[in-house]
Parts: structure tokens; sequence; C-alpha cells
């Protein structure tokens, strides 16, 4: 008698995607990741709540998420209905001392909470912070330069230490950070404005972070924009580097985190297309990836050693 032939299961394709996972399961696991949350990922509803389904999924996957977030949308809006300008100069904010005081309600009061919400509707996970917070990071005040004159746009910060000990024992206790970028001033007690880009790349560097991913609303680092919307899938921080001079405004403090990043104790940096649902997991647990990769040099990464098992 013959054995009836196996059925064709039609979740079979989903069987080989958590398997394509299983090696990047096993190299990120207990690992700490460093998210910088912003961009469209932040205002649409729908990429939010993919936004908090990836970063709980990483922290039962067996990684480690830190999120830190800015929010320059929500902050040039609350500023609208006080009626407050909104001023740009260098690309910073400038920040009066009433504006800081909007700044800090907005983060820690209104962009912070929500997406803890979001992240605690999986479970008791996230805890909300800020950068003032067990002297998380402490700044000193930041001037903007305009045509090689110094520039005074208020209460705008730039990081001088980070103190990683709060954010570390709540991952020791299995919970997902979530960091507001602000912070206070050793120098006059005033708290400032911090570039979320900034501070989560000083903060994956304190942590000795496995990886800095920053979500962007574009596909990565473009080679040759706008002649070719090619995406250069990865690169050294020495070619990150050159490149660096000629790159848009609104990605230079990006990938400035992320070359401070490897340069400091990180394994590997990301930029990510955060209108992407899901984009955290395909960069992480699949062959491809989706965003731009940077690596430290080979010859003089943090170890002296390649880093070869971080390549696609």
């Amino acid at each position: 008698m013959s054995l009836p032939t196996a059925r064709k299961h039609t979740a079979l394709p989903k069987a080989r995607t958590l398997i394509e996972a299983l090696p990047w399961l096993t190299r990120h696991h207990g690992k700490t990741v460093v998210i910088k949350f912003g961009g469209n990922a932040m205002v649409d509803e729908d990429l939010k709540a993919a936004f908090a389904q990836d970063v709980v999924f990483l922290r039962h996957a067996g990684l480690r998420p830190v999120v830190v977030h800015g929010g320059g949308p929500q902050i040039s809006a609350q500023l609208d209905r006080l009626g407050l300008v909104s001023e740009f100069k260098a690309g910073l904010r400038v920040t009066s001392p009433e504006a800081m005081d909007v700044v800090r309600m907005v983060l820690a009061g209104q962009v912070q909470r929500e997406l803890v919400g979001l992240l605690n509707q999986h479970g008791p996970l996230a805890v909300g912070m800020t950068g003032e917070d067990a002297h998380t990071m402490t700044a000193t005040k930041r001037y903007a330069d305009i045509d090689g004159a110094r520039v005074d746009i208020g209460r705008v910060g730039e990081i001088t230490e980070i103190d990683p000990g709060a954010v570390q024992a709540l991952l020791d206790d299995g919970r997902i950070p979530v960091v507001s970028s602000i912070a206070r001033s050793a120098d006059d007690g005033h708290v400032y404005n911090i570039n979320a880009d900034t501070a989560a790349a000083a903060l994956a560097a304190a942590l000795k972070a496995e990886t800095l991913m920053v979500l962007t609303d574009v596909e990565g680092l473009y080679a040759d924009w706008p002649n070719s919307d090619e995406v250069i899938s990865q690169l050294t921080a020495s070619e990150l580097e050159k490149l660096l001079p000629d790159l848009a405004s609104g990605m230079v403090p990006k990938m400035e985190g992320c070359l401070y990043a490897v340069r400091n104790g990180v394994t590997t940096a990301r930029v990510l297309d955060g209108r992407v649902q899901h984009s955290i997991l395909l960069e992480i647990f699949t062959d491809e990836g989706i965003g731009t990769m940077v690596l430290p040099d080979k010859d003089k990464d943090q170890n002296g050693t390649t880093d070869e098992g971080a390549e696609r």
C-alpha cells in the first residue's frame, strides 16, 4: 500500500521566511539596538503602529531595543497653536526659553507618551524617560555657524556627556527605554533641545550597541542624487566621510550620527526608509536589507579587527 503524497501547505513560504531569519536571530540575540524614531513614521498612524510592533518583536526575539525620538512636526504644530514663531537658522530650530517649554512638553508629554502607549499595548514593556533623567544626557549650549559667524539660537544644545546607567538598568530588567532628546546643562542648569539623530548616536556609542538604526523619509543614502535614485547598500566610515560635504542638509545629522557611532564602538549604523511598514524587521532579519549600512573601517575599527559578520 502506497503512502499518500504530502500536501502542499500554503503556509510553507512563511516557514521559509522564518528560517531565513534564523542566522540573524542568532547573531543579534542579546545585543542592544538603538533606534532613532522620526520622519513620516512618527506622524502616520499605520506606520506608528507597525513601528511599535517591530520594536516589540525585537524585544521578544531576544534583542534589547532602545528608542530615541525627537518631534519636529509636533513641536511646530504646538508652537503655531500658541502663536510662537518657528524659525530655523543653519538647519537648527531657534529655541527661546518659551519655545523650550513647548519642546519639553511636546517631547516628554505627547510624543513619548503616545509611543510608550503603543508599545505597551503588547505588554508591560516600555518606560519613558528624557535625557534629563538620571543625568543620562548632559549638554552645553550650541551656536549656529552662519557664514563663519557664531549665531546664538537659544536653548539648542550639544551633548557633552552620556551616562547610560539608567537605560542599561531598564534593559537589564527587560524593558524598552523610550528616550526624549532633551538634556540639562551642567554649565548653567538650563534644559536644552538636542538633535535626536545626534542623541541616538551618542547613546548607541555609550551603550556599546550592536546597531544604530535611523528612520528617515528616503530609501537610504543615494549614490548620485538627484541624477540617480540608486541607494548605496553599504559603505565604510571613511567612504561616508568623503561624501558628507555634498549631502543634502537633512541627511547630514543622520549620516554624521552614523559616522560617530561606528567610530565609537557601534558595530553597524543603518539608515532606513521609515515610510515602509516593518522596515526595521526587513533590515535586521533578511539577507538583502533595505537601507544603507555604515561599517567601521576594516583596518581601524574599535577592536582593531575586521567585522566581516556585519556585512550583507
